[in-house]
């Protein structure tokens, strides 16, 4: 009798193993299914993390590139904003060695009085960033909020007056060089 429990136990163990071996494939099989699925939807999620813009601003990421572009913006508002009536073709040069496309009609409409005016007056006009930040960076592309402080001195009498500055600036790579594509002032009222 107790070889006839020992056989039958052993039946069941051999079973066992058949039923083990014999299901192996199939969880293999089904396991390799359920893996491919979620890495079909993991691949899309992927994707649509990848297509939201914010992934795409390196402004948020790229400390080094964000400063680069910060650098340029501040060095040529600083220059093409500033006007000494005695000495005007430094201004020029400057605008034209940093701003190019919609930035040199919207330049015109911004400073032409200036140049108009200073030399009747005999001004001086001095302008610095005080702060900027960029708002976003794609690729050779960067959109940049700048605050400035402007003096205005008159030679002839030596007043002075000071006037904060806001504007946005669109700023492109070209040729490994900041230029500033578009500018947008922010007026009162």
């Amino acid at each position: 009798m107790a070889e006839l429990g020992y056989t039958a136990l052993r039946a069941v163990r051999n079973g066992a193993r058949w039923r083990a071996r014999a299901s192996s494939p199939l969880a293999l099989g089904l396991a390799a299914v359920l893996l491919a699925a979620f890495g079909v939807w993991a691949l899309r999620q992927a994707d649509g993390l990848r297509d939201d813009p914010s992934a795409r601003n390196t402004a948020l990421t790229d400390g080094v590139a964000t400063s680069e572009v910060k650098g340029a913006v501040a060095d040529m508002i600083g220059k093409v904003f500033s006007y000494d009536y005695a000495a005007p073709g430094r201004t020029s040069q400057a605008a034209r060695a940093s701003l190019a496309g919609e930035a040199v009609r919207q330049y015109e409409a911004i400073f032409g009085k200036v140049r108009e005016d200073a030399p009747k007056a005999r001004t001086v006009l001095s302008t610095r960033v005080t702060d900027s930040a960029v708002t976003a960076l794609t690729g050779d592309r960067a959109a940049v909020l700048v605050f400035a402080d402007q003096r205005t001195t008159r030679t002839g009498d030596g007043e002075s007056t000071h006037a904060p500055a806001m504007l946005t600036v669109t700023a492109a790579r070209r040729d490994g060089h900041w230029k500033i594509t578009a500018l947008d002032t922010f007026t009162a009222g």
